[in-house]
């Protein structure tokens, strides 16, 4: 039982980190709370479908399309979209949850209501402490150390990296010194779509592909980001593990015990605000104490 809760507590973290890594990224750069971004996801996953069934392309290249076209897609919806009304808070939420509402329903029409699969990149299993470890797992599991160096290093280790930081510390001083702020958002909004994209090619092998699919993770993303604190990306890597171990710790040792797994996850992530509003990894500025 404790191999089990380990392995898919690893299993359900990565793939909630990766969603929320870059939910933080666009929010802590631009201020934008985009909602659309699990719809990123869904979209990245019939991106790679359609280039599987429809294109007859490879599985690894049909991945690597999805991943640059949803990247273009984010970062069109930013240009048309997001950069005209970002200064308004509710404006961004409720336009980001009519587009993501909007691909559901050109998806829907498209592909229809039916459920479908997509091949992993690996078949077959291992046996871990008496526990069935999928290969695809240990891929999605890789994927994600490869991401959290690539997303290190281009964050303390290069120009771009060290101007989305000043971006999302001080984005009036950074314009003063003559750099683009809306062309570095734009680049964040990239980044966050390519995220989404790189998601869908190791965690939807593992699941199904529908077009109501972007609803369930995004509730869970939510309270991943909130709880870590909005904007840290550190924050959002230890809050989506807290509530990995949460959920997986309550569907196994509890009968019946998956119907309550996301009540669990979101009653931690409210406690944890009751106690320290700006989530575990936050940041307070003294003006906002008062």
């Amino acid at each position: 039982m404790i191999s089990a809760i380990v392995v898919n507590t690893i299993v359900a973290g990565v793939i909630y980190a990766t969603l929320a890594i870059g939910f933080s990224l666009i929010f802590g750069v631009a201020k934008i709370l985009n909602m659309a971004h699990t719809a990123f996801y869904m979209v990245a996953g019939f991106f790679i479908y359609t280039g599987l069934k429809m294109g007859g392309l490879p599985l690894w290249l049909a991945d690597v399309v999805a991943i640059v076209l949803t990247t273009l897609l984010a970062m069109l919806c930013y240009l048309i979209v997001f950069d005209r009304v970002k200064v308004q808070a509710s404006a961004v939420m409720i336009i980001s949850i009519a587009m993501a509402m909007l691909f559901q329903e050109i998806l829907l029409a498209k592909f229809g209501a039916e459920h479908r699969q997509i091949r992993p990149f690996f078949s077959g299993y291992i046996q871990l402490a008496g526990t069935r470890v999928t290969y695809q797992h240990v891929f999605a599991f890789c994927s994600f150390l490869v991401l959290m160096a690539g997303i290190w290093f281009l964050l303390l280790e290069t120009k771009l990296g060290k101007i989305i930081r000043a971006v999302s510390e001080d984005p009036e001083v950074v314009n003063l010194v003559g750099i683009n702020v809306s062309r570095i958002c734009l680049i964040a909004m990239g980044i966050s779509g390519a995220l989404a994209g790189y998601a869908a090619v190791f965690v939807i092998p593992l699941i199904t592909l529908h077009s109501m699919m972007w609803v369930s993770p995004l509730v869970t993303i939510l309270a991943v980001v909130v709880l870590g604190g909005l904007g840290s990306i550190r924050g959002s890597i230890v809050g989506a593990f807290i509530l990995a171990f949460a959920e997986t710790s309550v569907s196994l040792l509890i009968p019946m015990g998956s119907f309550l797994a996301g009540a669990v996850s979101l009653s931690i992530m409210i406690v944890v605000l009751v106690i320290r509003p700006e989530g575990l990894l936050g940041v307070v500025f003294e003006e906002e104490r008062l």
